[in-house]
């Protein structure tokens, strides 16, 4: 089912950043992994295939380290089809790869560092241990702060003033999702509902495990929706606080 678009009002903010489209798949009763966190492997071959679609709209892929471990993915675009037709939008075959993480301690054997398809661009803090970084450097290009966490508006305005990046599909997990949300920085958020439910407060919703509720309650439209199978496909629009 289509629906209207509706038109958003765009902030001096956002034309200084790319746009954020984040891509999950939840349960019924909106948990997007298990209580051991396990690779979701609860959905379709559709909606990983949607995933992949989503992936591949980005001029980058942006994805939390703690996710990055857990699912172990390149962050490629196996579909030729969909590499043909980034270029002929004037993509790159394949997107950049992005890598956030307060603290650095990232495996640099992961399957992402094993293959060249694309640049790796991490953003780090000082927390980044020497050896991390030494092998890191040798794989990818390291933007490390001196703050605790690192700035996500900041991380954004450098993609898109240092890479010419003007939109980031982002794949989590949850605390980046959170942590985008508190900052207003997320544009869009497609979510696919899967017919199963896991109970329990140990597994993660979209907002991660936090008992807190966001400092402000986040305003969603929807744009869009679909069904496959016994699955939903939504697509919203994230509306902005006014500045």
């Amino acid at each position: 089912m289509k629906l209207p678009k509706k038109k958003n009002k765009k902030s001096s903010a956002k034309g200084r950043r790319p746009f954020v489209a984040v891509t999950f798949a939840m349960t019924l009763d909106g948990k997007i992994t298990t209580k051991n966190f396990t690779p979701v492997d609860f959905t379709s071959r559709e909606d990983k295939t949607h995933l992949l679609r989503q992936r591949a709209l980005g001029d980058a892929v942006l994805i939390g380290h703690s996710t990055l471990k857990h699912d172990n993915v390149r962050l490629g675009v196996p579909d030729p089809k969909m590499r043909e037709a980034r270029v002929a939008r004037g993509q790159t075959p394949y997107p950049l790869r992005v890598i956030v993480s307060n603290e650095g301690r990232i495996d640099s054997d992961l399957k992402l560092f094993q293959t060249d398809i694309s640049p790796i661009v991490i953003f780090s803090t000082l927390r980044m241990p020497a050896r991390y970084q030494k092998a890191l450097r040798e794989k990818a290009t390291l933007h490390l702060s001196d703050a605790r966490s690192v700035d996500l508006g900041w991380m954004l305005q450098q993609l898109r003033k240092d890479y010419g990046i003007r939109s980031v599909a982002c794949e989590g997990g949850a605390t980046l999702f959170r942590a985008l949300l508190e900052r207003d920085l997320v544009d869009q958020l497609n979510l696919t509902i899967a017919p199963f439910l896991f109970g329990g407060a140990g597994a993660p919703t979209l907002t991660g495990l936090s008992k807190e509720f966001l400092p402000r309650s986040v305003q969603c439209s929807l744009v869009d929706m679909r069904t496959a199978g016994e699955e939903c496909f939504l697509t919203y629009r994230i509306k902005h606080r006014r500045k």
